[in-house]
């Protein structure tokens, strides 16, 4: 069987360009690249565009960004997409970078995430509390990502319990969108026959039936959100019952709308477009997360949170790229979701070679290199959780994540 986890050494564009000779094509890729502040981004200041004007900093790092954009780009499925943390330094230059290099149209979201909750505190202006994820597809038609989520949903929005056990609440059949009406969908609008006493709803007349036609709470034309067909195939679905409106008591038809389908499948809501560090961890718990497996030995780790619900919106045999891998979160994530749900993802790290900083708390665990500290994580998610690690492909060199 494939090991979850493969790490490789070098390069990154090294790398790619090596994978994409072999022909290896991934379903999602997700990156944290070296966010441009000064420090950890070396970077030219007299660069200049063409038309001659100085770019400075901003101008080396798409210099860099771009062809690595494009490889990723070249080495994603037709359903895949690309997930990138940027923070306000280079949000705006890597939104249209990325514009340029996937099109505009294969644009999906543009997340926040709040990763500090309480802001940093240091130095002037605001506490700034949030960070980015630009969400690009391969090809926006064929893109499987599913940005739902079963983690959003709360069962006590189902109040309601069928005599098999399955939590539902009921739903009004009508579409209480205006801009749906026997103008605009003409034929959503039909009578139906309903028994408030039993229940029952079907399309034809029987004894004791009201006939029913959709209006709004005004008395206005309305239209239903079933169609004819749909209604008399799921009749099971469906329930009459008596209602106060605004014009005393009427008859109307519901839907059972299921917790749980009937195949015991889990219900997703829509994903935000701010994720809270409640839901999805923060810097300080990601932090605590490494220092369990290998120590104190990063300072900004993603959690596995925020990449383990990245993983929930693509399918659970997807292959994963991470080539800026840090301190091997994305791994970790994967082992984890792996794990819980059953699947059979893959990741595949990259990182190069960089020295620690001397006097850090890596370089003092004997870390020499931000590889090192990856690879070391690496190991220590396969001998916790499970589903190995390969340190042996593409030519990479194996080393012990403590040799120099």
């Amino acid at each position: 069987m494939e090991p979850w986890n493969t790490f490789v050494e070098g390069d990154n564009l090294d790398v790619l360009r090596r994978l994409h000779d072999t022909g290896e094509r991934f379903d999602l890729v997700y990156i944290d690249p070296p966010y441009n502040t000064g420090n950890d981004f070396a970077y030219v200041d007299d660069i200049r565009g063409a038309d001659g004007r100085r770019g400075g900093r901003h101008d080396a790092w798409v210099a860099m960004m771009r062809p690595r954009l494009e490889m990723a780009r070249a080495l994603l499925t037709e359903r895949g997409a690309i997930y990138v943390s940027i923070d306000d330094n280079e949000a705006a230059y890597l939104r249209l970078l990325l514009d340029d290099v996937f099109g505009e149209e294969c644009f999906l979201a543009q997340v926040v995430v709040n990763l500090n909750p309480k802001g940093r505190q240091l130095g002037s202006g605001f506490a700034t509390s949030h960070e980015y994820l630009l969400v690009y597809a391969r090809d926006a038609r064929r893109c499987v990502l599913d940005a739902s989520s079963t983690d959003l949903v709360d069962e006590r929005d189902f109040p309601l319990v069928s005599e098999d056990g399955r939590r539902f609440r009921h739903l009004p059949l009508r579409n209480t969108n205006k801009k749906f009406n026997p103008v605009t969908a003409p034929t959503l609008h039909f009578p139906v026959y309903g028994d408030p006493d039993s229940g029952r709803v079907t399309t034809e007349p029987f004894a004791g039936a009201h006939e029913i036609t959709p209006v709004f709470g005004d008395g206005t034309a309305a239209v239903w959100r079933w169609s004819r067909p749909l209604i008399e195939q799921r009749p099971g679905d469906l329930v009459c019952r008596r209602v106060a409106g605004r014009r005393g008591e009427r008859v109307d038809v519901f839907q059972r709308d299921w917790l749980h389908g009937v195949d015991g499948g889990g219900r997703r809501k829509k994903l935000r477009t701010i994720w809270l560090a409640e839901e999805v961890g923060s810097t300080d718990t990601a932090v605590a997360e490494l220092k369990v497996l290998v120590g104190h030995v990063f300072e900004s780790p993603k959690p596995t949170g925020l990449i383990r619900r990245i993983l929930a919106t693509m399918p659970s045999d997807a292959r994963v790229l991470d080539f800026f891998a840090g301190s091997g979160t994305t791994g970790h994530a994967v082992a984890l979701a792996n794990t819980a749900d059953g699947g059979t993802r893959t990741c595949l790290s990259v990182n190069s070679a960089e020295p620690t900083r001397p006097g850090s708390n890596a370089a003092n665990a004997g870390l020499a290199t931000v590889a090192a500290i990856t690879r070391a994580r690496l190991r220590a998610v396969a001998a916790a959780i499970g589903g190995g690690l390969d340190e042996s492909v593409h030519g990479a060199a194996v080393q012990d994540p403590r040799s120099p």
